[in-house]
């Protein structure tokens, strides 16, 4: 273990758990993170970093380079939050009604600035530093849209990571794994349009309830019927609207679904199905089928070579009792998967707690609040793995080799 890393960070680790709360006070929403955004500049810049703002809409890159290596690393945060009434309890309680950080991403906002400073002051390293605070990672693409504004461009990686906190994981504990972590996320608008009339005289209409009746059920064939058994698919029906009087058969009804897999191929060939077997179905009720479909985020991918690295990194750090080499995969989803898209990397997890702790409570759940006893151990885990990664020079080709071969004895954990 490395135990000089983490006493280091534990002896600092007060001042930012204090601003994680400042952050946890004022929530800001997808795209709002104004006065976050502004706080982690001010910090960056004050630290020495090179800053800038409004990429992607207010997401910031700040930029540390030491000696002349030519190797570039990305660590990415996410800074945005919840439409949640916030039921914690706690005295840093959101003062912002019916918002609140409700997924741990202030936490995250601050380790990687505890990390930032640790780093800017004493971090031994050769090469660039990039740390990327990302808008609007709840369901609205923040990273895409990082992405198409050029952060790749003005700021190449060779290699990104990121990390999350996971209640029902033991706090400080790190999971890590590779290949798909975790799945896709598709959403369908389906619009029935068929021909109203009185209750009473059904043969006189086309009824779009019937045949939402009908589509509802046939989708659960998809993923029993369609997709490899052994392979992760979900389709869920989350909302039906139709009518509004028992007498009345109206002239049309819509469903709302959403879809997550753990495979490229298997997300293409559930969309398939779906959209004919919907038209399909609606036609046999004599009724038009109209589909709206919107991809959302892609699968994440944690690379081999990356993983391994990582791994490593965890290992040092905390020692083998306290990381999981090759954790489940998870069917939540996460819009890192777009930087890993065009950027080789890894995205780990960090235990908020578990059992009967506060720590245990979920993500997304009013109740949640971040562990801030995670503070010293991401910031730990941030300082070595960006020393690891952007070391001397002369001990890159090294480096490189042995990740390669970490990364051939690791694949058989999978």
């Amino acid at each position: 273990m490395n135990a000089s890393l983490l006493q280091t960070l534990r002896t600092r680790a007060e001042e930012f758990i204090e601003l994680r709360r400042d952050i946890h006070r004022h929530p800001e929403l997808a795209f709002d993170e104004h006065r976050t955004a502004a706080l982690v500049a001010e910090r960056l810049q004050a630290w020495g970093y090179a800053v800038e703002r409004g990429i992607g809409g207010t997401g910031v890159v700040g930029r540390l380079v030491r000696g002349n290596g030519s190797r570039r690393l990305g660590l990415r945060a996410d800074m945005d939050a919840l439409p949640i009434i916030e039921a914690s309890g706690a005295p840093w309680s959101s003062r912002h009604a019916g918002v609140m950080h409700a997924c741990g991403h202030d936490g995250h906002t601050a380790m990687l600035l505890a990390a930032a400073r640790h780093l800017a002051e004493h971090g031994r390293f050769d090469g660039t530093l990039n740390l990327i605070f990302q808008p609007a990672e709840e369901s609205a693409g923040g990273a895409l849209r990082m992405i198409e504004d050029g952060l790749f461009d003005r700021y190449p990686c060779d290699a990104v990571f990121a990390m999350h906190n996971m209640p029902g994981i033991a706090q400080g504990r790190l999971v890590l794994r590779e290949g798909a972590a975790m799945a896709s996320s598709d959403y369908a608008t389906i619009t029935l349009t068929g021909i109203g009339g009185h209750g009473g005289l059904p043969h006189k209409t086309a009824d779009p309830i019937v045949a939402a009746a009908s589509i509802v059920m046939a989708l659960q064939t998809v993923v029993s019927r369609n997709i490899d058994p052994l392979q992760m698919a979900v389709v869920t029906v989350g909302a039906v609207h139709a009518g509004k009087a028992n007498n009345v058969i109206p002239a049309s009804a819509t469903l709302e679904i959403s879809v997550r897999s753990l495979d490229r191929d298997v997300r293409a060939a559930i969309e398939r199905r779906i959209k004919a077997l919907v038209v399909a179905q609606a036609e046999s009720f004599g009724v038009r089928a109209h589909i709206d479909w919107r991809p959302g985020y892609s699968v994440l991918v944690n690379t081999p070579a990356e993983t391994a690295f990582a791994r490593e990194a965890a290992l040092d750090l905390l020692g083998a009792d306290r990381v999981t080499l090759q954790g489940p995969p998870l069917t939540g989803s996460e819009d890192f998967a777009f930087m890993l898209e065009r950027v080789p990397g890894s995205y780990l997890l960090i235990g908020n707690g578990d059992g009967e702790s506060p720590g245990a409570c979920m993500v997304h759940n009013p109740g949640y609040d971040f562990n801030d006893e995670n503070m010293a151990v991401g910031a730990a885990y941030w300082v070595l793995l960006a020393e690891r990664f952007l070391r001397a020079e002369a001990q890159g080709s090294s480096a490189t080799a042995e990740r390669d071969e970490r990364a051939a004895s690791h694949r058989a954990i999978a």
